[in-house]
């Protein structure tokens, strides 16, 4: 494991050490977290995976109120369409009185097809997700569709030395009424390193629906992604998504 990746890890530990000792207090403005290593698959290498950190916030940068760890392997079917099969564990906690543990507490597995289009300068991601969930011990089933669109500003590729734009939409559905549950959207900014390291920093809101009412929450999200690059591969434009 890098240096600059052990120092990514610690800095987003500190953030979750630092928001246990600030003062409880409902914030219209949370914090996303995440920090994902990936092994992407290539022409010569199929298979590949990932793992992904994620902590959120209730406040910026403060009050710590979730966390969850996801792992999951990939399979090319060519440059265009990728499989993928994951698994997760995710833990809610109510940040007003985290002695108490855990207020959530769930495991999940999905399968899921992604779909990229490259037309010149834009590039589109399709994502297709269906989830098996375990909350508090009931199951329950999840449907996700994500539409991500990238832009490179300073080149026509997203390669290294690569600023970039992402903005992307996705809707959940899940087979009990109310069956739409979730609207996320998101718009960033990004930089590409060189091959391996990539950043993203930007806003996300999520809308979360239920029988009687909605509510959302705006979000700073920061992103940092690791590419475990293999010597003999030849790898096509690669989007620099989240997998969250």
């Amino acid at each position: 494991m890098s240096k600059g990746f052990k120092s990514a890890v610690l800095l987003l530990f500190l953030l979750i050490g630092y928001s246990f000792n600030v003062k409880a207090q409902d914030s219209k403005v949370g914090t996303w977290g995440i920090v994902t290593v990936v092994l992407p698959g290539d022409s010569s290498h199929k298979w590949g995976g990932y793992s992904e950190l994620q902590t959120r916030t209730n406040g910026a940068f403060s009050q710590f109120q979730y966390y969850e760890a996801k792992a999951g392997v990939s399979y090319d079917i060519d440059k265009n369409f990728i499989a993928l099969l994951g698994t997760g564990t995710y833990h809610t906690y109510d940040y007003t009185d985290l002695g108490k543990g855990p207020t959530t507490n769930e495991y999940r597995l999905w399968e899921q097809m992604t779909v990229n289009q490259f037309l010149y300068r834009i590039k589109f991601e399709h994502r297709y997700r269906v989830e098996q969930r375990w909350v508090n011990g009931d199951y329950r089933n999840r449907f996700r569709y994500r539409l991500n669109m990238f832009i490179p500003l300073n080149n026509t590729k997203i390669v290294a030395k690569t600023w970039f734009l992402s903005v992307f939409d996705e809707v959940f559905f899940n087979n009990k009424a109310p069956n739409f549950e979730r609207n996320r959207v998101s718009a960033a900014l990004g930089y590409q390193f060189d091959k391996k390291w990539i950043v993203q920093a930007g806003w996300i809101n999520q809308r979360n629906y239920t029988a009687v009412q909605s509510s959302a929450k705006n979000n700073i999200m920061l992103m940092l992604m690791y590419r475990i690059n293999r010597k003999n591969g030849v790898a096509g434009e690669r989007v620099p998504t989240t997998t969250d």
